[in-house]
């Protein structure tokens, strides 16, 4: 009889402690025998430590001497955890007591999952799919991230239209189940990131080593979402803008790189004016800074391209699988078409 496999649910708090007081119950009450609950703190000045000390001394804390940011908060606190599954929880997640059995369950019959994500709904009006995830991530040609259940802003209601396991682009940095080993061979997730669209190019490097992708809407979470960055930051924005490109710039094929980065650079000077005419300063300047940010630093990040690609060859098991891309523009299909739904997408999975 085979031993069930070690899962290590990892949270990354930074002055979380309302969602740690609020959610940390639903993870305590998860039903799965050989469970290990880590809260990674990321230097937080509130009193998240204290909290956790005082109401819950059996979780395993990983306390970092520095904010570190998402991606490279994870990296620091992974290599102090030793489990077969690694899953990364965002603080502001609420589960059920069997969300994590459903998925690990499917990983162990396919070695070829790398990554997984359950089914994300929005915490605070459980009957949509949340932003962050849905029901499984999707990139367009162009580097446009969207869901099965969400389609830029518009998020549907779950009426049971996605419940099929099927495999998907990216998987959701809320709840991310990942295979450890493959979590360290990759190299994790990207620190020149710092937060956003961190996991969008781990699933990317992912898939280009011949792993998949999947969602298994069995397993469902509820998510609050903008519990570190509020949508209306500034820095949101920039990051948003400069991880998109930068993510393309690691991951795109050679032929299509530069044809591809041109568009996108003018179609960001363009939404820019979007956020100008909105009377969103701020915003308008943080994509020009995020711009130059990316322009500055291409020759550095093309060399990080270089030195992944030959990562990736090293723990290849199959051909990239570069189906998963939307061949169509789902800009196009949104503002010019009226497309919201994601299954009246022209071709959608």
């Amino acid at each position: 009889m085979s031993k069930t496999p070690k899962v290590a649910v990892v949270i990354l708090n930074w002055n979380g402690k309302k969602w740690l007081e609020k959610f940390l119950p639903s993870v305590i009450e998860t039903n799965y025998n050989t469970l290990e609950i880590v809260v990674a703190d990321n230097a937080s000045t509130d009193d998240s430590l204290a909290f956790l000390n005082e109401n819950y001394p059996e979780i395993t804390q990983i306390v970092l001497e520095k904010n570190w940011g998402f991606a490279d908060g994870y990296n620091k606190a992974l290599e102090k955890v030793e489990a077969d599954y690694f899953v990364l929880l965002n603080s502001d997640v609420e589960v059920k007591e069997d969300w994590i059995s459903p998925i690990i369950d499917q990983m162990e019959k396919d070695a070829s999952i790398g990554a997984a994500q359950p089914k994300i709904r929005d915490q605070k009006q459980k009957e949509l799919f949340e932003y962050a995830g849905a029901s499984g991530g999707f990139l367009d040609f162009l580097g446009y991230s969207f869901c099965r259940g969400r389609l830029f802003d518009d998020l549907e209601i779950d009426e049971g239209q996605y419940n099929d396991p099927i495999e998907i682009c990216w998987a959701t940095g809320a709840a991310l189940f990942i295979r450890a080993e493959l979590y360290h061979s990759i190299g994790g997730l990207d620190g020149d990131f710092f937060a956003h669209f961190e996991e969008i190019d781990l699933c990317w490097r992912i898939r280009r080593a011949g792993y998949k992708i999947m969602v298994f809407p069995d397993s469902v979470v509820y998510h609050y979402g903008g519990g570190t960055l509020a949508t209306s930051s500034p820095r949101k924005t920039y990051l948003n803008y400069r991880n998109n490109l930068l993510m393309i710039l690691k991951n795109e094929t050679g032929s299509k790189l530069l044809g591809i980065l041109f568009i996108r650079l003018n179609l960001d000077v363009i939404s820019s004016f979007k956020l100008l005419l909105d009377g969103e300063m701020k915003k308008f300047l943080a994509v020009y800074k995020a711009v130059f940010a990316f322009l500055f630093n291409f020759i550095k990040w093309y060399k990080k391209r270089q030195e992944m690609n030959k990562v990736i060859n090293e723990i290849r098991i199959g051909s990239v699988r570069s189906e998963m891309i939307y061949s169509k523009s789902v800009v196009w299909q949104y503002f010019k078409n009226g497309v919201k739904i994601f299954n009246q997408l022209p071709d959608s999975k």
